[in-house]
């Protein structure tokens, strides 16, 4: 048994070593570059890796191709609950937004027919993109909310797909089910055209639906000042989708005064405009047989290049837009402020227990001191905030009430503060007219103050 236990364990230990001689021999026969040796493997691996990393990282028009989207990507993410809270979800935060943006502050639209138009009767399975340069962190879903006639925010299914990066808005699971809710797709920065996140979106536009994308990437950074070239990533969308969509372009300003760069909440009371341009066109860069010598990646940027072009002639057109906008308000306030001092040289402010104060020497030490449109603007302008949209108003003559109490009012308060004045003092006119057309007590009071009151004096 035991010559049996040894010839076992020699025989094991004999075919371990001439195993291990063999892989040494082998590697040491091969020659160093032929096609099956170590190093010309380890050469070509490192090879196949580089050119790996130029496919995905480099912009080498060569490697860009169309990739086929199926309309059932993501599918298993969209479940019957998740789609029931974007039911509910997306409507409301919708008509939030559309409150906010019109009740709280002042929206100026210009061509809302061309977006309405192509939302609300573009043929059936007809994909829709909207591109808009980026300013403040909350453009969508405030700016997007703004331009969307009301009966259409109830319609969760017909509203907009968007995309964000998942270093913002899926940092943690309460936050990526959020976003999901309220139609959000991830995107992840520096993966490239051809990652999930487009790949979803390409797929939202292959069953009809409505992508907003934001072309630059990013943010801007001095405020919406300026506005980036466009990415690639637009172009993919327009491209890569089964039915070439409709593409509304539209620019916006005033944004950043509502959410600046670092604030944690919209400010209210500011002033936003919006133009919106009309569709963009590719039949040309569509046509095969003129872009047949093109290769994919030109085409990309081709239709980019398209897209920013036509975004830098809108921010032109609504910067102006916008400062004669601002003018025509401010021509407002200065009217309704000379509306109202009008109104307050004809109240009787005696009526109101103010006449012991307010001198009547001269009228001209009474008048109302209001500052000049030019002055007026800067004062709003660097002094106060722009929601707090009030006038300073005081009285010449400094001894009296009026001037203790000046500060700052409301126009429209102030107007009805003085109407109030004007019917209280007609009022007082009607009694004491109707009093004094009763002439025994008329009498009565001169006979009193002639006799009794005297000899009273007297005593």
């Amino acid at each position: 048994m035991e010559d049996l236990w040894k010839s076992r364990a020699r025989s094991l230990q004999l075919r371990l070593r001439d195993r291990f001689r063999v892989a040494v021999d082998r590697h040491r026969r091969l020659p160093m570059f032929s096609t099956d040796g170590y190093f010309s493997s380890t050469l070509q691996r490192w090879l196949r890796r580089v050119r790996d990393f130029r496919r995905d990282s480099l912009p080498s028009s060569s490697v860009f191709y169309r990739k086929r989207v199926g309309k059932d990507i993501g599918a298993e993410e969209d479940s019957v609950f998740v789609r029931m809270l974007q039911a509910l979800a997306v409507p409301v935060i919708g008509n939030v937004c559309y409150v906010f943006m019109h009740g709280l502050n002042r929206v100026q639209v210009y061509g809302a027919e061309k977006l309405h138009e192509v939302l609300l009767h573009r043929p059936e399975n007809k994909p829709l993109i909207t591109v808009s340069n980026h300013v403040a962190s909350m453009d969508d879903p405030l700016v997007i909310a703004s331009l969307i006639p009301p009966s259409a925010l109830l319609d969760a299914r017909s509203l907009r797909w968007t995309m964000c990066a998942t270093d913002r808005c899926f940092k943690n699971p309460v936050t990526s089910a959020f976003f999901q809710c309220v139609k959000v797709l991830p995107v992840s920065r520096g993966d490239g055209i051809y990652q999930k996140g487009m790949d979803m979106a390409v797929s939202k536009l292959n069953s009809g639906g409505w992508v907003h994308i934001f072309p630059e990437g990013s943010r801007s950074r001095d405020g919406g000042k300026t506005m980036g070239s466009a990415k690639r990533g637009v172009g993919r969308l327009v491209l890569d989708a089964d039915n070439t969509p409709i593409v509304v372009p539209f620019v916006h300003t005033g944004m950043q005064e509502i959410m600046p760069i670092g604030a944690n909440f919209p400010r209210i009371g500011q002033a936003v405009t919006v133009l919106i341009g009309d569709p963009i066109h590719f039949d040309d860069l569509l046509n095969e047989e003129q872009t047949q010598h093109m290769s994919r990646g030109k085409l990309y940027d081709a239709v980019s290049s398209r897209i920013s072009h036509q975004l830098q002639e809108l921010k032109v057109q609504v910067d102006k837009l916008a400062l004669e906008h601002s003018i025509q308000l401010q021509n407002h306030d200065m009217q309704m402020t000379e509306r109202a001092a009008g109104i307050l040289h004809q109240v009787d402010w005696e009526s109101f227990g103010m006449g012991s104060y307010i001198t009547s020497e001269d009228d001209s030490s009474s008048r109302l001191e209001i500052q000049s449109p030019m002055k007026l603007n800067v004062t709003n302008t660097q002094e106060h905030a722009p929601s707090e949209r009030y006038f300073r108003m005081g009285f010449s003559y400094e001894g009296g009430i009026v001037s203790r109490i000046r500060g700052y009012m409301d126009p429209t308060e102030l107007m009805g503060f003085a109407a109030r004045g004007l019917f209280l003092n007609r009022r007082a006119e009607e009694k004491l007219a109707s009093i004094q057309e009763i002439r025994p007590l008329k009498a009565w009071k001169q006979f009193l103050e002639a006799n009794i009151l005297q000899q009273w004096n007297a005593c």
